[in-house]
This record gives structure tokens, C-alpha cells and sequence, in this order.
């Protein structure tokens, strides 16, 4: 391994380079990715350079940054209080030490990529397909309930990580994986993470996403859903100065159903992306986006979100709504919702709002002797409750809750 600095496109290509003989994998794959990288770069980094799917949000401080190997020291502070099985991460890479792997799902690290992702088209995975070098491989056999399993990272300053993850639901399995990245410093998380849920499986997919403030968090999921399958997935962002949650989703058999849910808390000056693309390419499948955002200071919050449905694809449901509250008149919500809609017997909406506290609920609080901040926070939670009632798993609710908890008392700070 190597310990030089590596900044922008050129830095991470030498380090790919330089790693090439001993990371895991096809190679071939992995040169491919390479040279797509080359030519991609990371977006808005290249002045003149313009892509309407990254049009809100620029890597220009990812390209400006540097990154070095580091030690992977890990003191284990970051550890949550779950009580569940976990697998734990640092700077990318597996650490069984502080591990406690789930008896009921099949665990390996990454050693194969699954094929959904797409390196010749989103250069973020370009980037991980080329310098991945491990990931968590879980697979669900048919039948199984494996409850809940926790899969938490924790960066370290000046780390550069591209983990790889694999999930796959044997036919009518069940799992709930609560994903949780943490950390301390400035530091990329590039992860990528394949998603294949067989007939009547269903995967609930919890991701709370509370970086450090200075590090850069950008990650890519792929989901492909068979027939009668279930994706149901919820992204909570509260940490990171520049991030993007972006999924894929197909739907393979019929009668599919995908839930692409989430909110975003930010301040500061904060920047958060998060995108979608529902492929129905399947008949009577449903997928519903309801996507939250609290901005405070001089926060700018991102919402892409587009259905495809195909000839095929006849009895689809779509639906996004796309909701911001904005605390501050500093802070900044761009929205791009899309249908793209060949089958004739469909039922797709999408809608989006912005406001602000409705200074007539907040006078009727304070009326009432409650302090101000609590009066805030009330009136916050009851805007976000919409989004958080999607995830019934009693485990993920609470650290979620937790989470906001903590977010709102450092704003009140």
C-alpha cells in the first residue's frame, strides 16, 4: 500500500496504479472503470464541464482535497449501543476484532463485483469499481428471517475509502440492515452497494448517514427487485460538508414494490444530494418517494428523482413528494422531479413544497408558555414525522430518533 497524498482525478488514477496487482477482483473490470474515470472525471471538478444529473452539486472540494493511507487506528468510540448483530468497517475495512457477525446471514468480504453497477456511466462508481478493496458480501437464504443487522464505517482523517457491498435476499427471505457511517476529520466515503431481492423477499434498508463535519460522503446504491419483491429503503443525512445518497432501482417481475424514503437536517453551510432513478420495467409494481428537508444557515439541500416506466410496464403506481422547511432565509432547496412514461395504464404523481414555520402555530405554542427552541423543535418533528413513520422497525426508529434528537439540540446550542 502505498502512503503518498492524492489529490483530484490524476491522484486517485496514480494510486490505482499502484495498487493494481494486489486488489481484489477482475482486473479487466477494473481498468475499464479506470480508463471511464479518466475520461468522466468527478463532476463539476473541470471547468467548462457540464452534466444535467449533477447539475445542483459539484466535486470541485473532493478534486481540491487530499487523502493519504492512513493507520486505521480505531479506538472503538464510534460503536453504536444496538442491540444487534454487527459488522464494523474502519476506513474501508473489515475489522473482526469489534465485529459480531449475525448467525443467521451468510458473511464474506468483498472479492467479486455484482454486476448491477454501472462504471461506464456515473463516475463515482468508476471511482470505487477501481480502487475497492473491501466490502461486506451478505447473503439472506430463502426462507430466512435474519432480523436485524447493523453495518456501521467509521473514517479516519485523511482516508479515502471505496468499500464494495453486496446484499442478496434468497426468495422470500427477510432482513432490516441498519447502515451507519461515522467518523472524525476531513475523509471520503465512496461506498457502492449492489442490492438483489428475489420473489417475495423483502430488504429494509436503514441508512443513517452522520459523518464528520468536514468529510465527504457519496454514496451509490444499486437494487434490482424480482417479482413480488420488497426494497423498502430509508436515508437519513445529518453529518458531512458535501454529500449525495444516490439509488437505482429496477423492478425485474411484477407486482414489486420499492419505498426510496428520506430527510436531510443541515446547517452550516452544508451541501446534500439526494437522487433517484425508478426503473418500472415491470408490470403492477409500486414505488413511493417522500423525501424531507430541514436547512438552517447557509445549507442547500438537493432533491433528483425520476421514474421510467417502460412499454411493459402496464398498472404502475409512481409517486414522489419532495417537501423542504427552510429555517433560515440564507438556506437553499433545488428540486427536479421526472416522468418518463411510455405505458398507457399508469397512476404517477409527483409534487413538490417549500416553506417555512408557520409563524401562527409558533405564536400558539409560545402562547401556551412553551420556551421557543422547544416550540421549533415541535413544529420540526411534526414536519419530519411524515418521513420517519416509514420505518417501523423498532431497532432503526429508535437510533433514528436519537439522532435527530442530537441534531436539534447542536442547533440549539
Amino acid at each position: 500500500m502505498t502512503a503518498a497524498v492524492h489529490t483530484g482525478v490524476a491522484g486517485f488514477l496514480a494510486q490505482y496504479e499502484a495498487l493494481r496487482g494486489v486488489l481484489p477482483g477482475d482486473r479487466r473490470e477494473r481498468d475499464a472503470a479506470a480508463e471511464a474515470f479518466r475520461r468522466a472525471g468527478l463532476p463539476g471538478a473541470a471547468a467548462g464541464r457540464r452534466e444535467e444529473a449533477w447539475k445542483y452539486t459539484s466535486l470541485r472540494p473532493v478534486a481540491d482535497a487530499s487523502f493519504q493511507q492512513v493507520s486505521r487506528v480505531f479506538d472503538g468510540r464510534h460503536l453504536p449501543h444496538v442491540d444487534a448483530p454487527r459488522i464494523v468497517f474502519v476506513d474501508g475495512a473489515f475489522r473482526a476484532d469489534v465485529s459480531h457477525l449475525p448467525g443467521t446471514v451468510e458473511f464474506t468480504q468483498f472479492e467479486a463485483f455484482g454486476g448491477l453497477a454501472r462504471p461506464d456511466r456515473d463516475p463515482l462508481v468508476a471511482l470505487n469499481t477501481m480502487l475497492a478493496e473491501d466490502g461486506a458480501v451478505l447473503h439472506v437464504p430463502g426462507g430466512v428471517d435474519a432480523g436485524s443487522v447493523v453495518l456501521v464505517s467509521v473514517g479516519n482523517d485523511r482516508a479515502a475509502f471505496h468499500p464494495r457491498h453486496v446484499i442478496r435476499m434468497g426468495q422470500g427471505a427477510r432482513m432490516t440492515l441498519l447502515e451507519l457511517s461515522l467518523g472524525d476529520g476531513v475523509y471520503l466515503h465512496n461506498p457502492v452497494t449492489e442490492v438483489f431481492v428475489a420473489e417475495d423477499a423483502a430488504l429494509t434498508h436503514v441508512r443513517l448517514q452522520n459523518e464528520a463535519a468536514g468529510a465527504f460522503h457519496l454514496a451509490t446504491v444499486y437494487a434490482e427487485v424480482a417479482g413480488a419483491g420488497t426494497y423498502d429503503s430509508f436515508v437519513l443525512n445529518l453529518g458531512g460538508r458535501l454529500v449525495r445518497t444516490e439509488a437505482h432501482v429496477r423492478f425485474t417481475g411484477p407486482k414489486g414494490v420499492a419505498h426510496l424514503n428520506g430527510a436531510q437536517l443541515l446547517s452550516g453551510s452544508q451541501h446534500a444530494d439526494f437522487t433517484t432513478v425508478v426503473q418500472h420495467d415491470a408490470p403492477a409494481c409500486s414505488s413511493r418517494q417522500t423525501v424531507k428537508h430541514v436547512l438552517a444557515g447557509r445549507s442547500q439541500g438537493v432533491f433528483q428523482g425520476r421514474i421510467e416506466v417502460a412499454r411493459v410496464a402496464q398498472k404502475t403506481d409512481g409517486y414522489q413528494m419532495n417537501q423542504a422547511l427552510l429555517l433560515s432565509p440564507d438556506a437553499e432547496i433545488d428540486t427536479k422531479p421526472e416522468l418518463e412514461i411510455f405505458a398507457d395504464d399508469v397512476k404517477c404523481s409527483h409534487g413538490a413544497t417549500v416553506g417555512e414555520l408557520d409563524a401562527e402555530q409558533l405564536f400558539y405554542l409560545r402562547s401556551r408558555g412553551i420556551p421557543d427552541a422547544e416550540a421549533r423543535s415541535m413544529l420540526v418533528r411534526a414536519f419530519l414525522a411524515e418521513a420517519l413513520d416509514a420505518v417501523t422497525d423498532e431497532t432503526a426508529r429508535g437510533v433514528l430518533d436519537r439522532a435527530v434528537e442530537g441534531w436539534w439540540e447542536r442547533q440549539a446550542a
